[in-house]
């Protein structure tokens, strides 16, 4: 959980665009996103496929450059650094990445592919003490010290996610972004993941940024939830809170979309929505959800709703307060 509500990383009217090589067009990933990490915390991402998750979790961690707005990285702006000024904080944010059969060079070793952050920042004073370090990281995410000269292609796919995690924390970062961890894995092998970043969270002080589609999954890792539509932030809640009663509508379809285990409840007020998903070129007017959203209004076309705080947690929506959503 967040230590004292101390402040990690803020972004503030975060944007990011990409062109298409056509002039003046542009894809419209991440826009005016305005979210806040404490330290110690899962703060879980989530949203349609294409919403711009992985993209936001990138420019968070300027793995990707912002096209406007701030990153503040403990009260460091780090959108206005050049790469120099960067680079001693880069070690800090660290990523493990959705596909563990591309992450990982096939060409190294175990132990060279978990040594490179601490060859690149000169960690340890020798190889064999970089060694030493690399078989402890090893232990620490489960890989037996035995498969240290092993390639990549010699493990399965949890194994290789193992070895990704163990080079994420091998420089002892603050912030780890988890680009959907588990979504590669078989259904057997997320929970042991799954289980082995929170052990990891409480014995190295870690804090993550969880990317995921998988509700069940973000209600077992996440202390709270922010919830993107179209690149743009709905709602942020306490996880137990959000399951319980959203606020936003898009936030209340995804709750609605979780599969029921009881055959007479599965479909029971479910709700299904309807339209496609606008443009990324061509933005709506207004709230970004309005087009999908059976509870618009007109005012949800003239004006784009400002991230709020209702009770406890940041919601995007004019009617948030009148509307009675179940989850």
């Amino acid at each position: 959980m967040a230590e004292a509500n101390e402040i990690l990383l803020q972004a503030k009217g975060l944007t990011k665009v990409f062109s298409t090589g056509r002039k003046g067009q542009v894809v419209h990933a991440v826009s005016q996103v305005d979210l806040t990490i404490y330290r110690g915390e899962t703060l879980a991402l989530v949203g349609e496929s294409g919403c711009g998750k992985s993209t936001l979790g990138r420019t968070l961690i300027r793995m990707l450059p912002a096209t406007a707005g701030q990153v503040l990285f403990c009260g460091q702006d780090i959108t206005a650094m050049n790469d120099k000024q960067f680079r001693p904080l880069r070690r800090r944010l660290q990523m493990v990445f959705q596909d563990p059969y591309a992450s990982l060079d096939p060409r190294m070793k175990v132990r060279d592919i978990i040594a490179e952050p601490l060859d690149t920042y000169r960690v340890c004073p020798s190889r064999d003490e970089t060694t030493r370090r690399v078989l402890e990281l090893m232990q620490a995410v489960g890989i037996p010290a035995e498969f240290l000269n092993r390639y990549p292609h010699q493990f399965s796919g949890g194994q290789r996610q193992r070895i990704g995690i163990a080079r994420a924390i091998a420089l002892q970062p603050d912030l780890i972004v988890c680009d959907e961890p588990v979504s590669a894995l078989d259904v057997s092998v997320q929970s042991q993941v799954l289980n082995l970043l929170k052990d990891l969270q409480q014995q190295f002080g870690l804090t993550y940024l969880f990317i995921g589609h998988d509700l069940s999954v973000i209600n077992f890792i996440a202390d709270r939830v922010c919830v993107m539509f179209l690149g743009t932030v709905c709602e942020i809640s306490p996880k137990e809170e959000l399951y319980a009663r959203p606020l936003h509508p898009y936030t209340s379809f995804l709750l609605d979309a979780i599969p029921k285990a009881d055959p007479h409840q599965r479909d029971r007020h479910r709700q299904v929505l309807a339209g496609e998903v606008p443009s990324p070129l061509d933005l709506p007017s207004g709230c970004c959800f309005r087009t999908r959203c059976p509870y618009a209004t007109d005012r949800c076309a003239a004006e784009r709703p400002a991230l709020r705080p209702v009770g406890d947690r940041l919601v995007a929506c004019h009617r948030a307060e009148e509307l009675q959503l179940g989850g």
